[in-house]
């Protein structure tokens, strides 16, 4: 059995590799711990404070790739976005991140200058939150979609992922039951065959997305404009639907929680249409974006909870939200969401 990586002596390694001309005084764990990455603050005596994120799950050439893309979007968003997200440390005009490599195991680094913060928003929203949330969104997927051409080509999908999801269930490479396994196959198809039918690679337009918008994740200013935004453990290039599935939990009539589930039936509250008309107002939707919205959550339970569970949860939340995955959150697709709610609500 492999020993435990230690994380702090790796980022004390990846700052020296950075500058070895500031030593730090003190490593302080920052991170959420629900989630599987780690993320700390590091203090010197004589340079200002720096954080680093810290990933040993995946490929380190998809970690450097997603990093690399999300600083260019950092430091070419326009006005009022500009200082939204936290920019990356460059050395020598380079996005810097260090690669740990031992024996069977590995871990990367980034960091990050730190990022002003003002208010959160409140656990269950009102309705002028949410109106202001709509709007807010819209204009900054408009900013995301102003400069999509300027940044680097991502070399993974939303159908890329599900195709190797797919592959590695056919070749028995997943330690699931052969029930759990047929309906991994039955739904990885699904996605395929509707990604197919809307022609997803023509039809819709991909932009950065964060997907994660849990209301720990950013903050607003008093106006309900946003402000600043974090964690980019799920930030890929896709449709800008992507993101609308954590927006319906942020609005929710529950709103925010301690110990949460991953139900699609947010996506068809009043309270989501409520938002949805406000974004359709300044960035208007079309049809095939609409459609596209429930295979979206479709991805989103295959790759993020049943594909990557066990890499973005701690064991406990992992282990709960898989067994939700099968029993509760797939099954429930056809009967708990009508994409006509939604075309009725924007009259499209």
């Amino acid at each position: 059995m492999h020993q435990p990586l230690d994380y702090f002596e790796i980022i004390r390694m990846a700052w020296e590799e950075f500058d070895d001309r500031h030593e730090i005084r003190r490593i302080a764990d920052k991170s959420a711990n629900v989630s599987t990455n780690q993320v700390y603050k590091l203090s010197f005596d004589d340079r200002q404070p720096v954080f680093a994120k810290l990933s040993e799950y995946g490929k380190y050439d998809d970690f450097r790739e997603d990093h690399i893309i999300i600083n260019n979007l950092a430091n070419n968003l326009e006005a009022p976005y500009e200082n939204f997200l936290a920019k990356s440390l460059l050395k020598r005009n380079e996005l810097f991140t260090y690669r740990y490599h031992e024996k069977g195991k590995g871990a990367w680094v980034v960091f990050y200058n730190p990022i002003r913060i003002k208010s959160m928003l409140p656990k269950r929203l009102d309705d002028k939150h949410i109106r202001a949330l709509g709007r807010e969104l819209a204009r900054f997927h408009k900013a995301c979609t102003n400069v999509s051409n300027q940044l680097p080509k991502a070399s993974k999908t939303v159908v890329t992922d599900i195709q190797d999801l797919l592959r590695r269930v056919e070749k028995g490479k997943y330690n699931v039951t052969d029930k759990e396994a047929d309906i991994i196959k039955a739904h990885s198809e699904d996605f395929l065959e509707e990604a197919d039918k809307l022609n997803y690679f023509n039809n819709i337009e991909a932009i950065p997305v964060f997907v994660d918008w849990n209301i720990g994740n950013f903050s607003v200013r008093n106006n309900g404009t946003m402000y600043s935004r974090w964690d980019y453990d799920w930030f890929r290039v896709s449709s800008r639907v992507v993101d609308f599935y954590f927006f319906s939990r942020v609005v929710s009539e529950i709103g925010d929680r301690t110990v949460f589930s991953y139900q699609i039936d947010t996506l068809n509250e009043p309270r989501f249409m409520m938002f949805l008309k406000e974004y359709h107002k300044i960035f208007p939707l079309n049809e095939t974006e609409i459609h596209f919205i429930k295979e979206a959550y479709r991805f989103f339970i295959l790759n993020y909870v049943i594909k990557d569970g066990n890499h973005f949860f701690l064991p406990s939340y992992a282990k709960k939200l898989q067994k939700e995955a099968y029993e509760i959150y797939l099954p429930a697709m056809d009967s708990h969401y009508d994409v006509d709610n939604i075309l009725k609500a924007l009259k499209i």
